[in-house]
């Protein structure tokens, strides 16, 4: 139970694996057969004032429970009754980080459950053991809500016998998470509350992708989408030979850096980012696209424009060919007080250790965060939740690489296809979007430029879509106020498509 101002929320947070089943290909029939466990935690609101209690799922679900864990059965005799069978109103959203190799313990203890790690900011990092409180700003509040781990991610793992590898990639990790969808909403007679989908990162990448599919190939139909800095066209951030629309995306995002970071005294956050945007959108490719017809003097007053609004010594703009990748600059940006800057949140910053360096040799925004959420997600779920497992917790892993984009040969990986069909499919389908200022990620002129551009018309663009800006990075809620106001939007948001 989680005592609000407005009264007790009541709920029941079920937490373990299940095991996900398919039905092999050929003419010959086989019964379906296990090739996935997924981890997840699910906190459904009671309706009839029910006390909480935490659950795992069945044993038909979460194959071996550890000793010590509490485990509730399903048997025939759980099932509704006819008479408490009426649908349950109240929405499901799904939600999952990105990485690819992220757990969704960012969204989970950060931002959507009922409990949240105190980590800290940019400016008062937490100290460890660090610490959890009440989250009274929960979705669970407008909406149930399901945090899934992707494959070999939290607790999720190959069943018995199958091969991780063939899970790492973008199709195959769809379509387990649309399996995974399918099958909660079934076990738990969810079919007709409104359902979202809530992604952040490649988490976003993940949901367009899913939406899709679940229409697609099953005729599910979403009530919404929820993306937190999102990344819908890998050509927009990939810093590659001859693509020069990374360089032109970044610009405003480096030039909210240089804000936050006293580069532009006298101007606040808003003037700093027009002006910058108005440059990238206007000036800049032209500039690059001018390439050796520059002239001297050109290129010169070019470096100038640049390192002003970036906050960087123009010598090194122009040493750059007038295309700063975000790597150097975040090494760049405060070298002469020999400290890097974060990529994910580029509010952080933290002592070089090498004051040569070209590039950041590490993230301070997550090196200062990510202790916080591994400690709370560890006690959280063997202690609050009662779940117990020997297996480590993966927050974060390189085990999923390489990662398979085997669909996108001779092409840059994108979904914004993928979400404009979804969006001309179902005319109900609405989108939020939310984008830090200081995320050096997923830059939000990258993301603004991919949803201009989408397939629908304008009207549609200006009804059903979105966006929402935050003084904060990758993780915006990890900055209070923009926690406190993304809370409040997502909630608004599920509440008008309930």
């Amino acid at each position: 139970m989680l005592e609000l101002p407005d009264g007790p929320l009541r709920y029941t947070a079920t937490t373990g694996t299940y095991v996900i089943r398919e039905e092999p290909e050929g003419d010959a029939y086989a019964r379906a057969s296990a090739y996935a466990e997924v981890f997840a935690v699910s906190y459904v609101a009671e309706r009839g004032g029910i006390v909480h209690e935490a659950t795992t799922p069945s044993a038909t679900d979460s194959g071996t429970t550890n000793p010590g864990t509490t485990r509730r059965r399903s048997t025939e005799d759980d099932r509704p009754s006819r008479a408490s069978a009426a649908p349950n109103p109240r929405p499901v959203v799904f939600a999952f980080n990105g990485g690819p190799g992220s757990s969704t313990v960012w969204l989970h203890l950060g931002l959507l459950g009922p409990r949240r790690v105190v980590s800290g900011d940019a400016d008062c990092p937490a100290a460890p053991p660090y610490g959890m409180t009440d989250n009274l700003e929960t979705l669970l509040i407008d909406a149930d809500v399901v945090c899934i781990d992707a494959m070999t991610t939290g607790y999720s793992r190959p069943a018995p016998g199958a091969k991780p590898d063939r899970l790492h990639g973008f199709a195959a990790d769809r379509d387990l998470l649309v399996a995974f969808i399918m099958q909660w909403l079934t076990r738990n007679d969810r079919w007709l509350s409104p359902k979202h989908l809530l992604g952040e990162s490649y988490g976003t990448t993940r949901a367009a992708a899913i939406a899709a599919q679940l229409m697609d190939r099953h005729f599910v139909a979403l009530n919404g989408l929820m993306l937190l800095s999102p990344v819908l066209d890998f050509a927009t951030l990939d810093f590659t030979p001859g693509n020069d629309a990374p360089y032109i995306h970044f610009l405003p995002t480096y030039a909210a850096i240089a804000h936050a970071h006293g580069k532009h005294p006298g101007l606040s956050l808003e003037q700093v980012v027009d002006e910058a945007e108005a440059f990238a959108e206007e000036e800049y490719p032209a500039l690059l696209a001018r390439g050796l017809r520059l002239s001297e003097e050109e290129r010169r007053e070019a470096a100038e424009r640049i390192g002003g609004l970036i906050g960087t010594d123009p010598t090194w703009v122009e040493r750059c060919d007038l295309r700063p990748e975000h790597m150097a600059f975040l090494a760049e940006l405060l070298r002469e007080e020999r400290r890097i800057v974060g990529r994910i949140d580029g509010r952080f910053s933290a002592p070089a250790g090498d004051g040569l360096a070209a590039q950041m040799e590490t993230d301070p925004s997550i090196d200062l965060l990510a202790p916080a959420y591994t400690a709370a997600i560890n006690h959280y779920l063997r202690v609050d939740l009662r779940f117990s497992s020997d297996v480590v917790y993966e927050a974060m892993t390189a085990r999923v690489h390489p990662w398979s984009y085997k669909e996108f040969e001779n092409r840059a990986v994108e979904v914004a296809t993928d979400l404009s069909r979804t969006m001309r499919k179902i005319p109900a389908l609405r989108v939020f979007v939310a984008h830090g200022y200081h995320d050096a990620a997923t830059p939000f002129h990258a993301s603004e430029h991919v949803l201009a551009h989408l397939g629908i018309s304008r009207e549609e663009y200006e009804e059903r879509i979105r966006i929402a800006y935050y003084e904060a990075g990758h993780m915006m809620y990890c900055h209070e106020p923009s926690r406190l106001a993304l809370s409040e939007h997502l909630r608004e948001f599920v509440r008008a498509g309930a």
